[in-house]
Parts: structure tokens; sequence; C-alpha cells
């Protein structure tokens, strides 16, 4: 079954993290579990260009900006999209200390409504980036595509929060990696929309082969499965 990993990220994330890999490492493992895409991210946007650049066919990237350096984030926004044909924005409220739907993220979202890329935000870590407040962000901005990543992430409460705000709001997306509950993609999928949900695997955070076997025992049909692994966040990046 094909695949596009629609969350990942290449470097070293030091800390209680202490995890990471490189752009070489994660095309092998991509190989091993045919994977046939990632859309990756990290602090450093150099890095990610240079690995875009090496592997053209195989990686995408997304600009990570930080809220707080104001001008330079939309600066960053505009020349890593239009400039480097970055297909999307990153913006981690945990690791840089700011809520979703605080003003000032509004610059970044009007970035991706004027650049018509999507918004992925990290989520499931109070008090920074609860669904409720990625759900403000998302009513706020309609006409900007806002990915939830982790739809929630490891608690029960803001997995079903991150459900029943994508019902709300139609332009909000979830991704499923680091969720625990295989129960909810299919839940999701049959609620929120069919085109709605994507597979990501979060690596180096996670491993691919938990992050696959979750979705595959989730109660979706292979036919249902290929939207979530390849089909939505391909109609979504519009390649």
């Amino acid at each position: 079954m094909k695949k596009i990993d629609a969350h990942s990220h290449i470097g070293y994330f030091g800390s209680w993290c202490d995890v990471g890999i490189t752009a070489d490492e994660m095309v092998t493992k991509m190989d091993e579990y045919e994977i046939e895409k990632s859309i990756i991210s990290y602090p450093d946007n150099e890095m990610v260009k240079k690995a875009v650049e090496t592997h053209p066919d195989r990686l995408i990237g997304l600009p990570w900006v930080n809220p707080y350096d104001g001008e330079k984030a939309v600066e960053q926004a505009f020349h890593y999209v239009k400039e480097c044909d970055f297909k999307g924005i990153k913006l981690h409220p945990l690791v840089n200390a700011f809520v979703a739907n605080e003003e000032i993220v509004h610059p970044i979202a009007k970035a991706a409504e004027d650049l018509n890329v999507p918004l992925f935000i990290h989520s499931g870590h109070a008090p920074f980036s609860l669904p409720w407040s990625i759900a403000q962000l998302a009513e706020l901005f309609p006409r900007v595509k806002i990915v939830m990543v982790h739809m929630g992430h490891g608690h029960g409460v803001y997995i079903q929060a991150a459900i029943d705000m994508a019902q709300k709001f139609p332009n909000i997306y979830l991704e499923t990696s680091g969720m625990p509950m295989h129960t909810k993609i299919k839940e999701a999928y049959e609620q929120v929309g069919h085109n709605r949900v994507f597979w990501g695997s979060d690596i180096p955070f996670h491993d691919y082969s938990v992050e696959i076997q979750r979705t595959m025992v989730s109660g979706l049909t292979d036919r249902q499965l290929e939207d979530v692994f390849y089909n939505n966040i391909k109609d979504l990046l519009n390649y």
C-alpha cells in the first residue's frame, strides 16, 4: 500500500527527547517501509532545505516558524514556500511556548492564507496546544486549512476534542501520529470526513512500524486505508 508520511522530522532533538535521524537515514527507512514521500520539518529550516534538495523526490519541506519572531517569521514562511517550494507552514506551540490562537499567531495564519498552503500545528499539550485553541484559530481563519498534528496526542479527552472540533470546523484536518487509540482513526474517518484524516509517523519520536500497525488495525477497509495512508495528504498538498 502506497504511503506518504504527513508528519516527520529530521535532525536531533536533545534534552528529555534525545532522539534524532538524518535525511539519509530517513530515506533508507522509508524504503524499508514502502513510504513514497515524507513531509519533514525542523527548527533549522536550512537543514530541511538541504535535505529536500538532496532527496527532492522523497522529502517535502515545511518551514518551522516561531511567532515570537514577528515579521521575521512571516518572511521565513514566504521565503521557504515561494523560493524553496515548501508545501506548508509548521507551528509548534509546545516547543515555542505560545497558545495556538494567540494574536501573535495571526500573522502566520494570514501568511498561510495568502500563500494558499496548509498550516500544520502540533496538538495535545496543555496549556499551549489544546484542540480547542487550534479550533479557535480555525474559526478566525476559515480559508486556512489547518492540520491538527497528532489529533490530540496521548490524552483521550484531547483526542475526542480533536474529532469534535474537526466536525465543527471544515478547515481542520487530523494527523494520526503519536495518538494511541487505533479506534479513533476509524471514528475520525467516518465522522470528520474520509478526506480529512492523514497517517504520519512523527519519526524520530516514534517508529514507522508502530504507527503503521495502529492504522492497519483501526478497522478501516483497504480502500479507506488508501485514503489515510496516501490519497488525502496528496490531495491536500495538490501535487
